[in-house]
């Protein structure tokens, strides 16, 4: 095993990493849906998004895996963040850096490596994206680039960690949020021939209960709804509040209607709360839904802009129904 060279300028790569307040902090959704994205994507067991600090590496985020650190010196990302491009090893025991590794030898058994390294703000290396497989395996070209472009966005919410991308009353993305992962993932799904579908939800009457209930009440009916929307779908379909009562859903390789079964999920929730006499608040949305098609939809706002449509549609077919007589 051949432990990770110390970078150059180290000690002003771990102020960087200090100055930027992640390390020992609690588990944070704007990281956490990039790790569960790249598992799914890439299907993998195990994806991190990991920090490299003076002499352990701390794993922001994990997926697949229970230890929340290891030692730098058996660590991957330490190798990883010496270099500027993606770091791939296809098969540790043939890596005389990795070969007799702990990580190796013993739980989890890395025999796949890919990393991303991570740069903060000013540059500086601080850690890495990376996924992991107990088996062998090589990644293709667009398959590198992909892992690349999950990278720079994870840099990109880093970077941004003092603007407002996540909504602050349910922890989902907000628009501005959404529109960045969206973007990244309408390309990848583009480049690699995956298909995507974009759930455009808004919450029917919820102007009465802000009225009649409170904006407590409201904000309770919204949070409510939000943690539905986590419950009912996947960990790596990406969910965002984009302001007011107004959500949606991007999934990506979930197949044709393959957002029946976790509407009809959803549907049960609300049914659930909705029979609860305690939440006074009563739910009920209206949805639309567009699959991506790239001669269609030349951008986020195009895919958000026909789903929205399609919501808006519903509501006016709903609206005609309880407006005929005897209905």
């Amino acid at each position: 095993m051949i432990a990770p060279p110390i970078p150059h300028r180290e000690s002003e790569r771990l102020k960087s990493l200090t100055d930027l307040n992640l390390l020992d902090t609690a588990p944070e959704e704007r990281f956490d849906r990039f790790t569960r994205l790249a598992k799914h994507l890439f299907r993998v067991p195990i994806a991190l998004v990991s920090l490299v600090d003076a002499q352990r590496q701390w794993f922001k985020s994990r997926q697949g895996l229970d230890a929340t650190e290891t030692s730098r010196t058996v660590s991957f990302c330490g190798h990883a963040i010496l270099g500027q491009d993606l770091m791939m090893v296809p098969d540790a025991r043939r890596d005389e850096r990795f070969v007799d590794n702990p990580l190796v030898t013993e739980d989890p058994s890395i025999r796949f490596y890919a990393g991303y390294p991570i740069s903060s703000p000013d540059g500086a290396k601080i850690g890495t994206l990376c996924i992991i497989d107990r088996e062998p395996r090589m990644l293709s070209d667009e398959e590198i680039r992909s892992l690349s472009d999950l990278g720079t966005m994870v840099e990109a919410e880093i970077a941004a960690l003092e603007l407002a991308t996540s909504d602050e009353l349910t922890g989902l993305s907000n628009r501005r949020g959404f529109r960045t992962i969206a973007a990244h993932t309408i390309a990848m799904c583009r480049r690699v021939g995956r298909d995507a579908t974009l759930l455009y939800i808004d919450l029917d009457g919820f102007k009465q209960i802000n009225d009649e209930q409170g904006h407590a009440e409201g904000d309770r009916v919204l949070d409510g709804f939000a943690n539905m929307l986590l419950d009912s779908f996947r960990d790596s379909d990406v969910i965002a509040r984009l302001g007011g009562d107004e959500f949606c859903v991007l999934l990506t390789g979930a197949g044709e209607d393959g957002f029946m079964k976790p509407l009809h999920e959803l549907d049960a929730r609300v049914g659930t709360w909705n029979a609860d006499a305690a939440n006074r608040g009563r739910l009920a949305y209206s949805v639309g839904f567009v699959r991506y098609d790239p001669a269609l939809h030349d951008s986020v706002d195009a895919l958000l802009g026909a789903a929205d449509e399609m919501m808006y549609e519903q509501k006016r077919r709903r609206h005609e129904e309880r407006s005929r007589p005897g209905a």
